[in-house]
């Protein structure tokens, strides 16, 4: 083998058609050595080449005539001195951190760790891991992506569907058996078309960065299901392959995107930078542990044996090392360059602000972030949250993220658990809460809103049970969340009363339209839509069966309610005043008293500081269309209908007067979640409509043909656009 010094950038193995380029940074390191292996079975390399090159801190070679599939590791050589916080042990086969596809996967043995499985990790294990230890492949990134561009859809107009690849498809009989729970069933007709049919216009994909089973729950016949447990930053989940598919993973995935491109659905992924798979300082030697520990990982300043850890997951990455942050720089251009997704969740990105200790939005991951080319045009969502001290920031993120609104969740919930005294809290969240992004100069958009995620119960479980059931985990039930804010509606788990079942379904449909028509984004638990239950588990991470996995064989009650959340969505696309990319402000124009929003109480009137006191459980907010002070993209004023929506979580039916309007306008009924089959109606002003308990209905302006003469201007130039529309 032809052997050439090489470049020290880019990091990883970079295939040009004529060889392959080495490049692994390793700053404490003393000599570093590459190992080929001729098959995944291979107990031992087939060829060890010692880096000899060395710039800034990476090591470096060039092999002529290797080709993209080779596989490949490191041993690394240097000081096993925990104490100080180094862990290099050259009996370990390592991954390289660039690994842009994993051609083996971990094989557990006690051979992967670095200490002696029985003793303190102060001990050297000797045995070699070239059997056991996970491998990489070298890629070829060519793909041919056609017209493929950048959706860029805007945020105020973008509806989430997070979902597990694997669970989507897994057990959908539309979807070919070849290619369920993979990426390329979730680019088939099937899954498309039941996305376009819910109005999503992006998928938020639990982890794809290819995670590590964790060996004890191996060991219990589980594994791990969410993916929260990165192995490599930049190799997509080999798992999520179609069975008996001839293309690597990082192509499937690219046709994935491609198709889902095509039907107008971004792709964004739930990322996981603030800590690795390599767990604790008891945990295995399989890839930064061994290449450099020091360096990559936050160690204890007062003892580097340990680490600093903010997530609860034995460690933290070290964000104050500049290569660390440049790993995580180039995993995100390399997903948004090379596999062509739109943006990014990040996983408990609180710890991703922590510079010293306490968390500083200013930090400098925040800072690259924002004045990088690619970067800075993607969605950025945050998990505004971690474990450390002061870790919980929703609404303190910087300009240009999004974050998921954990308080709009825990209010919305208490809301219609019937706690009482949430009225003024609601109205705030059913406007994008402004209370938490106005005051920086953000906008409604700011706050991605959801009422369950993968984490916790589903909509089904959190109205059919009041504690969790975890028992599954093999954890005795002491894993998961114990505070849920849900309600069983007078009875644990599944029942035959048909007045507690009517009861439940009703509260599915408020929360569904509450979350659908708030200001911001609204993200959706992929199978919340038709009733998903995991049986009352609030922690599913680690169940990869029929527990997670979405079941498509619906009965008719699962029927009916997924053809409620096609209305709601609908309503959604189609109402310009739910799309605001701006807070309300309380402005009238007109004189007539009527502002871009209002609030009523029972009386059809202003509610007053009485009715937002106490623990009233009803009010109606009044949406004007043709106030929302906009423009579209040409210039000109957006304006629709205007909207009343009528919340009541008492126990009582109220009486409610429907508010004054526009001149000339009536009210007419869209739904009204007591009654799924309640046909539309139209009702005047000042007229009172039985508001049934926990409900919600909503009703629009409706213009009689009688009164056609009479329209406003605004709603002339409506009706010109729609006509020069065609």
């Amino acid at each position: 083998m032809r052997i050439k010094p090489g470049r020290s950038y880019p990091l990883g193995a970079t295939w040009d058609g004529a060889g392959v380029n080495f490049a692994l940074f390793s700053e404490h390191a003393t000599k570093v050595e590459l190992c080929l292996f001729d098959n995944p079975d291979a107990t031992s390399p087939s060829q060890t080449i010692e880096l000899k090159e060395r710039t800034d801190q990476v090591w470096h070679c060039y092999l002529v005539d290797v080709l993209p599939g080779q596989l490949y590791g490191y041993r690394v050589h240097g000081p096993y001195d925990p104490a100080k916080g180094h862990r290099f042990n050259h009996n370990k086969i390592v991954l390289d951190p660039y690994a842009k596809l994993i051609g083996r996967d971990v094989r557990w043995d006690d051979s992967l760790f670095g200490y002696t499985i029985g003793k303190d990790d102060l001990s050297f294990d000797e045995r070699d891991s070239a059997a056991f230890a996970p491998l990489a492949a070298v890629v070829d990134t060519a793909f041919t992506w056609g017209d493929d561009r950048p959706l860029r859809t805007p945020w105020h107009k973008t509806v989430i569907y997070e979902v597990h690849v694997k669970g989507f498809t897994k057990l959908n009989p539309d979807v070919p058996e070849n290619l369920r729970g993979s990426y390329a069933g979730l680019a088939t007709e099937a899954a498309i078309r039941h996305l376009k049919d819910l109005n999503v216009t992006a998928v938020e994909l639990l982890p794809v960065h290819h995670y590590l089973n964790d060996r004890h729950l191996i060991e219990k016949g589980l594994s791990n299901y969410w993916g929260y447990n990165t192995l490599s930053f930049f190799a997509p989940q080999a798992g999520y392959d179609a069975p008996g598919n001839s293309l690597p993973a990082d192509h499937e995935f690219k046709m994935m995107v491609r198709s889902l491109h095509r039907a107008g659905i971004e792709v964004i992924l739930d990322v996981v930078y603030n800590h690795t798979a390599e767990g604790s300082n008891m945990g295995p030697t399989i890839s930064w542990r061994g290449v450099d520990n020091f360096s990559y990982y936050r160690c204890s300043p007062e003892d580097p044996r340990y680490y600093m850890d903010f997530t609860g997951c034995g460690n933290t990455l070290n964000m104050q090392h500049p290569k660390v942050l440049q790993m995580i720089m180039d995993s995100l251009r390399y997903w948004v360059t090379e596999m062509h997704v739109d943006g990014f969740r990040f996983d408990l990105a609180s710890t991703l602000a922590r510079e010293l200790f306490e968390v500083n939005k200013l930090g400098a991951f925040f800072d690259i972030i924002h004045q990088d080319p690619i970067l800075n045009g993607v969605k950025l969502i945050a998990e505004p949250w971690d474990v450390g001290p002061g870790g919980y920031q929703v609404g303190n993120f910087p300009p240009g993220w999004t974050e998921w609104n954990g308080k709009y969740r825990d209010d919305v919930r208490r809301f219609w658990k019937g706690d009482g005294g949430l009225a003024s809290t609601m109205a705030t969240r059913l406007c994008g809460s402004p209370d938490l992004y106005e005051w920086s100069g953000r906008k409604p958009y700011a706050s991605v809103n959801f009422i369950t995620c993968h984490d916790g119960f589903t909509l089904k479980d959190l109205v059919c049970y009041n504690g969790k059931h975890n028992d599954a985990n093999g954890e005795g039930n002491r894993d998961g969340a114990d505070n849920n804010d849900s309600w069983n509606c007078g009875h644990e788990g599944p029942t035959d009363d048909a007045g507690v079942i009517a009861l439940r379904a009703r509260q599915k449909r408020n929360f569904m339209a509450t979350l659908v028509l708030s200001q911001g984004v609204p993200m959706l638990l992929a199978g919340d839509e038709f009733g998903h239950t995991q049986n009352g588990n609030n922690n599913t991470y680690c169940q990869d069966n029929e527990l997670s996995w979405l079941k498509w064989d619906l009965a008719d009650d699962q029927k009916k309610f997924l053809a409620f959340v096609r209305k709601v969505t609908q309503v959604r696309r189609e109402q310009a005043v739910l799309q605001r990319r701006s807070f309300f402000s309380g402005r009238s124009i007109r004189g007539e008293g009527i502002t871009d929003v209002s609030f009523f109480g029972p009386t059809g009137k202003d509610m007053t500081d009485d009715d937002w006191g106490g623990f009233v459980k009803c009010l109606g907010i009044r949406l004007a269309g043709d106030l929302i002070g906009e423009v579209d993209d040409e210039g000109d004023p957006i304006v629709g209908d205007t909207l009343l929506m009528l919340l009541n979580a008492d126990a009582n039916t109220i009486p409610f007067v429907l508010p004054p309007t526009n001149p000339h306008h009536r009210w007419e009924r869209l739904f009204d979640t007591s009654d799924d089959d309640a046909p539309p109606t139209v009702l005047e002003p000042g007229a009172v409509y039985d508001l049934r308990d926990r409900c919600v209905v909503l009703f629009r302006t409706h213009l009689e043909a009688t009164d056609m003469p009479a329209i406003t201007p605004v709603q002339a130039e409506m009706l010109r656009k729609e006509l020069k529309r065609g």
